[in-house]
């Protein structure tokens, strides 16, 4: 058991450590992968384009840097910038949304690659709080687990 803890521990440990030394790569991808979600919005209606519309809507944000990144996807030029763009449901014409001059009054004006990476940067504390408290658990288990070990080898032979 003691071992398994221990392996347990050593992968998160390992985990943990790839994680802070690759996190600009961590950035990078996410950021690369934002952008194909966007040039691919909508053509097959997938789990991409909904985590797209997730984020823009829960984030108040819209595209990677900005709203101008729509003007750049095949989406664009067929039905303008997303609906999951709008401040407003009610004040978004599928028209307002075809012109970016009228959209840029309409639609988040922020990108969402900035507000992600931050808001994932300001909750990385809480997620490092919490990591040390288990790694605590995990180490008081290892060492009850050997001196439960140590006690039955010592009193193995002992008649009873």
């Amino acid at each position: 058991y003691a071992m398994l803890l221990s392996l347990i521990f050593l992968i998160v440990l390992v985990a943990a450590v790839v994680g802070f030394v690759f996190r600009h790569e961590i950035k990078t991808n996410f950021e690369s992968n934002l952008n194909l979600a966007l040039r691919d919005y909508n053509v097959t209606a997938d789990r991409h384009s909904e985590a797209v519309d997730t984020i823009q809507r829960t984030l108040h944000c819209c595209g990677v840097q900005n709203y101008s990144d729509w003007e750049r996807t095949e989406y664009f030029t067929q039905r303008g910038i997303p609906r999951s763009c709008c401040k407003s449901q009610d004040d978004c014409s599928e028209e307002d949304l075809k012109d970016p001059n009228k959209a840029k009054l309409k639609v988040f004006v922020d990108g969402c690659f900035f507000l992600v990476t931050s808001t994932m940067e300001s909750k990385m504390s809480i997620v490092a709080g919490i990591s040390f408290g288990i790694a605590c658990f995990q180490l008081v288990g290892i060492i009850l687990a050997c001196c439960l070990s140590q006690y039955i080898t010592n009193n193995q032979y002992e008649m009873v």
